[in-house]
Order: C-alpha cells, then structure tokens, then sequence
C-alpha cells in the first residue's frame, strides 16, 4: 500500500544548530504515527516542513505519493501551536472565523465537528469559559473542518490536565476508528504507548528508530545466568535458540527474549546437559522505560 508520507533525507538547520540531520521514514496509510523524543529533538521543525511552513535544507518529502500541491494540503488538518481563538467569541463564531480564514468547512460541517470533539452542548458559550481541554479539543475541532484525510497535532496534550489528557487520547482514538490518519509529536512514552500505531524516536534531530510501537518499543524477558566457569557459561548459552540479543558484564551473561517467552526451564537443563551449574538464573523485565531511555540516553 503507498504511505500517506514518505520523508527521504530531510535535514534542516539554524545556522550552527543541525535541527535535522538525514531523517528517512514512512507513514502508513491509517496509521496513527507518533513522533517520540525530549524536548529539543527536531519533532516541531519536522511538522513544520511537511507543511511547508520551513524549508529543508536537503532532503524530499511525498504526500499521497506526489510532492505535493495546493490541492494536497487541503487534504491536511494541522494542529502546530496554543489554540488561537478570539476569547470573548463562542466556538461556533471562533469555527466560522476560521472556516472563512481557511476556505474549509461550512455551517453544518461546524456542528458536525462540534458533535465529534464533544463541544456542541457548549457550542454558544465564550471560549473564555472553556477548561483548557475544552479549548484544545476545538482546536481539534478546526484541524476537522474540510474533513481531512490526515492531522498532524504537536504535542496535542501539553500542558492538560489528567482529565484533558484522557479527553485528547480518547478523541485521537475516535478519529483513527473513522479512517484518519494521524501524526502527533509528544515528549511522552505513555502517550505513544497508549494511542499509536507507529513510533519514529527523534534524539537531537536524528532519528533513532521508526517502525510499528509493539516492535520499535518491544518489552523483552531478560533472564540473568552465572556460573563458576563464566567462559564455558558464555559458549553454551550462545548455541541456545531463540533468544534476541546475548549481553554480558563481570559476574553474570543475560539472554534477550521477546516479551513472556523466555524458557526458564529449557535453559536450565540446556545448560546442565552441557556441563554447566547455575549459580544464579533470574528472570527480569524490560520496561518501556527502560527502552526509550536505553534509546535516547548518551
């Protein structure tokens, strides 16, 4: 299937600051696409690119399949800064303001955006009034106008509330149910974990992984052995299948399993069959957090 957008090369920078250095990946056509990293990392100048707001230095980018036209942009509903609405207006006038602004949208698409990010009993009251997750949601709200095919959301939860977190997540999940697909930048693991498909780990403008969350953020079983013949230990365990990775320090080797499948018993007699007495066999977990941190740490 052809991706929704393809990023080939893309670099950018600010005079001696290198924003993006070299960054490739795809998005999935109904994916929802996070891009992961700290502060700092490149995510904001990316969205800014491939909405042509910035300009990459070098590099190429592909909506649709095509580099892109004025056509291709109203196919995008974007979300990039703190909502800018006129305080004093209610959200149907803010929606119609940038529904005139954007040449998006009319008087029933309004009240069917209202409908889908939960606002249309509050449709008439001042945004003055509204809670700061209130406030986002419209802002989501005006990304829908035009009906969409994609939205791209930068840090859509920041500064929320664990109530306008949940509300935000919920809505993105919604959205994705109805086709779209979504691309959002976040400094936030559980964010990615609980709402994407897809993951892209920025660190400093480079990209550090990309593919599907359950393989790019895998959860692993690590079972920790030790032996008093740590050399014979090392040997047999390597002629063990089925593990991941092998990693060793002075005291002990660990053997990488995916998530839940580590064979504690098989390793055991595989290790007794050949000679070897365990002195320690420990199973571990992998977090998430350990993961990204194992990632994104220098």
């Amino acid at each position: 299937m052809e991706p929704i957008l393809s990023i080939e090369g893309i670099s950018k920078s600010y005079g001696n600051i290198q924003a993006l250095q070299n960054v490739s990946y795809e998005v999935p056509k109904g994916a929802v696409f996070g891009l992961l990293g700290p502060n700092g990392s490149g995510k904001t100048t990316m969205l800014s690119i491939i909405l042509d707001i910035l300009k990459a230095n070098t590099g190429t980018f592909k909506w649709f399949g095509n580099s892109g036209s004025p056509e291709t942009r109203k196919r995008i509903g974007s979300l990039l800064e703190t909502p800018n609405f006129y305080h004093y207006l209610s959200a149907v006038d803010n929606l119609k303001i940038t529904s005139a602004i954007s040449g998006r949208g009319n008087d029933q698409a309004i009240e069917d955006v209202l409908k889908i990010v939960k606002l249309y009993e509050r449709k008439n009251s001042r945004f003055s009034t509204y809670s700061l997750g209130m406030k986002q949601r419209l802002a989501i709200g005006a990304a829908l106008l035009g009906n969409p095919e994609v939205l791209l959301f930068d840090e859509p939860t920041n500064g929320l509330d664990p109530v306008g977190i949940a509300e935000i997540r919920e809505l993105i999940k919604v959205l994705a149910k109805q086709g779209k697909t979504i691309i959002m930048a976040s400094h936030l693991l559980d964010e990615v974990e609980k709402v994407c498909t897809h993951v892209a780990i920025m660190k400093r403008g480079k990209l550090l992984a990309a593919g599907p969350v359950n393989e790019v953020l895998a959860n692993e079983d690590i079972v920790e052995l030790a032996s008093e013949n740590f050399l014979k230990l090392k040997s047999v365990l390597e002629i063990f299948p089925g593990y991941l990775s092998i990693s060793e320090n002075d005291s002990f080797i660990q053997l990488h399993f995916p998530f839940g499948t580590a064979p504690m018993e098989a390793i055991n007699k595989h290790c007794f069959e050949n000679g070897i007495v365990l002195n320690q066999i420990i199973l571990k977990k992998k977090s998430l957090e350990s993961k990204f941190f194992e990632l994104t740490n220098d």
